[in-house]
């Protein structure tokens, strides 16, 4: 290892998804999974699902919103097709273009055209929104799902133009000095790749969304964010994971991270943000976790812009930031909870 990492930031390997559902809580959860049905150079189907449930006082649960994503991309990540529930004006203006390079910045056109023609909830807060605005990042990662089903120097080869970038300063772990970079600055390709709890190894039927379980080869991206609140305090506990399955059965774990942070009730100024690194592929992945504090005292509601400039390049992880970036609907989730004082408590 190139770079000392703290032993309290080491990976501590993946774990159950879900505690139970706290009292006067609303939890979102959200899976993007993807499917090739014609192969690692064809077609890639994603089918993204997401849903916002509460939970009372007495543990009685109502699904407060729920949306649907479905988008097929050609080998190059160009959209051919794409549909969502509920429906988004302007939303086909996307087909034709790339799923990751601009994909958000069109996203940001379509949803405000969107919201200003049809006064439409549609943008930040929403679940279609978080599934929307995954989508470049989860296709970053998508096609690791194929490393396991391949011998590695053979989906290198597939991979060339992969292999032979330089990605020096791209984010923590490929941070100048890595031991996951060549002296060129391009990959080693030595990644850990631990096996993942699946997300539905938990005791509760509610703990998550009816979601697929597609065969074969496929890649998910899973969140969950559980909201409540004392007092004058709001709680957040998150989950974050990457993982894919394998030729053997079960699945391998790509990126997971959990998270608890808590804020004002009233303001959504954070108070404290502490990230747990759970599965990374790169030694010095998790030293990203000792720059997160450039976040507190901001509004929960700024996330998504202010991650990306306080925590850019070297500082920050893809995968964590992506994990940050979801917290600016907290406060979103927040104005679902009960009345303050409606339980008593």
């Amino acid at each position: 290892m190139a770079i000392p990492v703290p032993a309290d930031l080491k990976p501590r390997g993946s774990v159950l998804s879900a505690p139970p559902r706290p009292p006067d809580s609303v939890r979102r959860t959200a899976t993007l999974d993807f499917t090739w049905p014609d192969g690692l150079n064809g077609t890639a189907v994603l089918d993204a699902r997401a849903r916002d449930l509460r939970t009372s006082a007495g543990g009685a649960v109502t699904t407060v919103a729920e949306a649907a994503l479905s988008i097929v991309t050609d080998a190059r990540r160009v959209i051919s097709e794409i549909t969502a529930m509920p429906g988004l004006p302007g939303l086909d203006r996307l087909a034709g273009e790339s799923a990751m390079a601009g994909f958000r910045r069109r996203l940001a056109e379509v949803t405000a055209a969107a919201v200003m023609d049809t006064g439409a909830r549609a943008g930040p807060g929403t679940p279609l929104y978080q599934l929307l605005d995954d989508v470049p990042g989860a296709t970053l990662v998508s096609g690791a799902a194929w490393q396991r089903w391949y011998d590695l120097d053979h989906y290198l080869t597939i991979k060339s133009e992969v292999r032979q970038r330089v990605m020096t300063d791209v984010c923590t772990g490929y941070q100048q000095g890595s031991s996951a970079l060549n002296a060129d600055g391009t990959l080693r390709w030595q990644q850990e790749r631990p096996p993942a709890v699946d997300i539905d190894a938990v005791a509760d039927d509610l703990a998550w969304h009816p979601h697929p379980h597609p065969a074969g080869v496929a890649m998910r991206r899973a969140r969950r964010i559980d909201v409540w609140a004392t007092g004058s305090l709001l709680h957040v506990d998150a989950f974050f994971q990457d993982s894919s399955t394998i030729p053997a059965g079960g699945r391998q774990a790509i990126h997971e991270y959990t998270l608890t942070a808590e804020a004002d009730l009233h303001t959504g100024a954070i108070r404290t943000l502490l990230p747990v690194p759970r599965v990374l592929p790169y030694d010095e992945c998790p030293l990203a976790v000792g720059n997160v504090a450039a976040l507190t005292g901001l509004p929960l509601r700024d996330l998504r812009t202010a991650v990306l400039d306080r925590l850019r390049g070297p500082l920050g992880c893809t995968h964590l930031n992506d994990m940050l970036r979801a917290l600016a609907d907290v406060p979103a989730l927040a104005r679902l909870l009960p009345p303050a004082g409606s339980s008593g408590r």
